[in-house]
């Protein structure tokens, strides 16, 4: 178990499937209070289920992180809760349309998708960052992909959105430095979800398991961590014992 002594509160988007839902189940299993939420009710509550009966507490909120007054709601309902949060993990995220040239692109799916993964975690992180400031302590993962650092072709929006998030990313770090609150991105890497088989809807060759890429947030949510900021890591080529740095 990571978190022995304190059981930080870790609050994570899009919590309902994919790497969200292992990534709570593993947070639980590991000593954290979670805070989730997601658009889904019922598979969010199926979550909020599993996690209490690792022995966690969690706040589960279903809302529409792309709606500033959700945000506020579910902040609001987390820091009332809790009283704190110490570590936001924004994962959530669209891919939009399935394959598709951007010369095709449907013009309104585009903007969605932005909206989605680059104005959700400004927002969420915009939010919640204040009162991490005022406790001078907090971990911030963004979550990225492969896309976000070299474009391919047909995955339209999507790509384009990691590359902001990266760009988002590194702004807060440079903003961030020295008032105690470290900010970082992760690259999960391809997993078998719901989201990889719509951008690669004939793949053929093996993907890892979500619960298999959650180590390194872990590492970035833990105080082993505390120097690290501003960095960005490959989730599958991450092993807490092996390797402290990006």
């Amino acid at each position: 178990m990571i978190f022995v002594k304190n059981r930080p509160v870790v609050m994570i988007t899009g919590a309902s499937k994919g790497l969200g839902k292992a990534l709570a189940l593993t947070f639980a299993e590991n000593g954290a209070d979670l805070a989730l939420c997601a658009r889904g009710e019922d598979a969010l509550m199926d979550v909020k289920n599993e996690v209490e009966k690792l022995g966690a507490s969690v706040i589960a909120v279903t809302a529409d992180m792309l709606n500033p007054r959700d945000v506020d709601r579910f902040v609001s309902i987390v820091e009332a809760g809790y009283g704190h949060i110490d570590v936001l993990i924004n994962n959530a995220s669209m891919f939009g349309p399935g394959p598709v040239l951007l010369s095709d692109y449907p013009e309104e799916e585009f903007k969605n998708v932005l909206l989605a993964n680059v104005f959700n975690p400004f927002l969420v992180t915009k939010r919640v960052l204040p009162g991490m400031l005022v406790r001078n302590t907090g971990s911030i993962i963004n979550v990225s992909s492969e896309a976000g650092k070299t474009g391919f072709a047909e995955w339209g929006a999507y790509g384009i959105s990691k590359f902001a998030v990266e760009g988002l990313t590194q702004t807060w770090a440079d903003e961030l430095q020295n008032t105690g609150v470290r900010i970082n991105l992760v690259d999960p890497g391809e997993m078998n979800t719901e989201m990889h088989e719509i951008a690669v809807p004939d793949c053929d060759y093996p993907l890892a398991d979500p619960k298999d890429c959650v180590e390194v947030f872990l590492y970035l949510a833990s105080e082993k961590s505390a120097s690290i900021h501003g960095q960005r890591f490959e989730a599958q080529l991450f092993s807490i014992k092996g390797a402290q740095k990006p």
